[in-house]
């Protein structure tokens, strides 16, 4: 039988049980009736469970999961998604951008930027879902701890291997003997969709020409978790933003950060700009502290293509657009701290893991992007050290490396600071199904995020 991942109700109560408990609602009552009827918790890194429930169980997992979306919660007014209570909860909200905006940086700063998210991309997709140890003791067996190149099978002990085999979706295309190209990976299908997004309805976009560049152009099958949902309900007929809500457990996942860049790309010198696109494309799909994320990124990024911040300022410039009482905010500001001051990163790694790895799920914004934080701070602008540190960090090592290189290669201006044996294997290539895009150069990408940048 199919296993649909990311959408059977059987699967999502359990991530909506886990959800509730950090948004402040409380599910004990609806988690010891789904308990008592025989209901499974949720998958822990796989989306579906492999075999299918009774009729009955999924039917009360439905009626389970509108029950706990009906739960008051307690963090509602700090953690709010509209975009005036968020502004309101950001003290330092930025200053309207200027009269005369900033000039966008040249192509060569924007091919550095898609490079360097393909590269800190490809780098975490083979250890994507692998716990922390076993990430560490893949890249130690063959002499390449801490990081600094791709992994590869070769020299890995068998025992290891089979103890922790690499994602079987990405070890063909992304381990160091097999890359031939950039293969296909959400974290670049989103900013290609985001690019098309302003090239049909410019900067003005509205969330529902988002939800209809999607049904365009992306299959249904390259979707995940809170994107998945919010695909399946726009098919269902619901409009957003009650498509981020309506049994999407995920809404406070990843999938909205990994979609900032473009948003940050195209707003140099606007950090307040690129967070409302950012929030208006995230709430699609998300809410509170799962569209801060995607704020944060696209402020952090806005600043960063001045090419007059180091990442600092960059990541303070992040912070400014997110509520300050926010779960998020204290992740970020607790991850920067530890590394500005802890000298060795694992240990800096370790702290985040005790400390958030307990309550959230590995796709959870808030884990991720206070991991991504602490990476770039303690790189201190370094490409390779941003996103090695963001991938050796665990938890979704794809998401985080793109992101990191994103940022990092931004920062250095041009794709030939960054070191030929990142950017080398990618043969100046990337495959998708997202548009016409298959098989596009990043120079050509470069040039078309320069164009979008350069309209008023």
């Amino acid at each position: 039988m199919l296993r649909l991942t990311w959408v059977q109700p059987e699967d999502l109560l359990g991530h909506e049980l886990r959800q509730a408990a950090l948004d402040g609602r409380e599910p004990g009552v609806i988690a010891a009736r789904w308990k008592a009827a025989g209901g499974m918790e949720a998958p822990l890194r796989a989306g579906a469970s492999p075999q299918p429930p009774s009729r009955y169980l999924r039917q009360l997992a439905k009626d389970l999961l509108d029950e706990l979306s009906d739960l008051p919660g307690t963090l509602a007014d700090q953690e709010p998604t509209d975009l005036t209570k968020i502004k309101a909860g950001c003290p330092e909200w930025p200053a309207l951008a200027p009269t005369i905006p900033t000039a966008p940086p040249p192509p060569a700063a924007y091919e550095a930027a898609w490079l360097g998210r393909a590269v800190g991309c490809l780098l975490g997709k083979p250890v994507e879902k692998l716990p922390l140890n076993a990430i560490r003791q893949l890249a130690e067996s063959t002499g390449n701890w801490p990081l600094t190149t791709y992994f590869t099978a070769r020299g890995v002990p068998e025992t290891l291997l089979r103890s922790h085999p690499w994602n079987r979706r990405s070890a063909p295309t992304s381990l160091a003997e097999n890359i031939d190209g950039m293969p296909e990976d959400d974290d670049l299908n989103y900013p290609l969709l985001n690019l098309l997004l302003l090239q049909r309805h410019g900067r003005h976009f509205t969330t529902s020409d988002v939800a209809t560049l999607w049904l365009d152009e992306l299959p249904a099958g390259r979707t995940f978790t809170a994107e998945r949902i919010a695909y399946r309900n726009l098919l269902l007929g619901l409009e957003p933003p009650h498509t981020a809500r309506h049994r999407n457990p995920f809404r406070e996942w990843i999938g909205a950060l990994i979609r900032a860049d473009v948003h940050g790309w195209t707003n140099p010198g606007d950090p307040a700009a690129a967070a409302e696109q950012a929030h208006r494309d995230a709430t699609l799909t998300h809410t509170a502290n799962g569209v801060y994320a995607a704020m944060f990124t696209a402020a952090t990024i806005a600043t960063a293509a001045t090419g007059s911040h180091d990442i600092h300022a960059c990541l303070r410039t992040g912070l400014t657009v997110i509520p300050a009482a926010s779960r998020l905010s204290r992740a970020i500001h607790h991850a920067i701290q530890l590394a500005e001051t802890t000298e060795d990163f694992d240990k800096v790694v370790d702290e985040l893991h005790a400390t958030y790895a307990s309550a959230h799920h590995w796709v959870h914004a808030i884990p991720n992007t206070a991991l991504i934080a602490a990476a770039l701070t303690h790189a201190d602008g370094d490409f390779t050290a941003s996103i090695c540190k963001a991938v050796s960090g665990g938890w979704d090592t794809d998401s985080n490396g793109a992101t990191a290189g994103s940022i990092a290669g931004l920062l250095t201006g041009t794709p030939d600071r960054l070191p030929d044996r990142w950017t080398t294997p990618l043969k100046n290539r990337l495959a998708t199904s997202v548009g016409d895009f298959d098989g596009t150069g990043f120079d050509a990408l470069a040039h078309l995020t320069h164009l979008e940048a350069s309209h008023p």
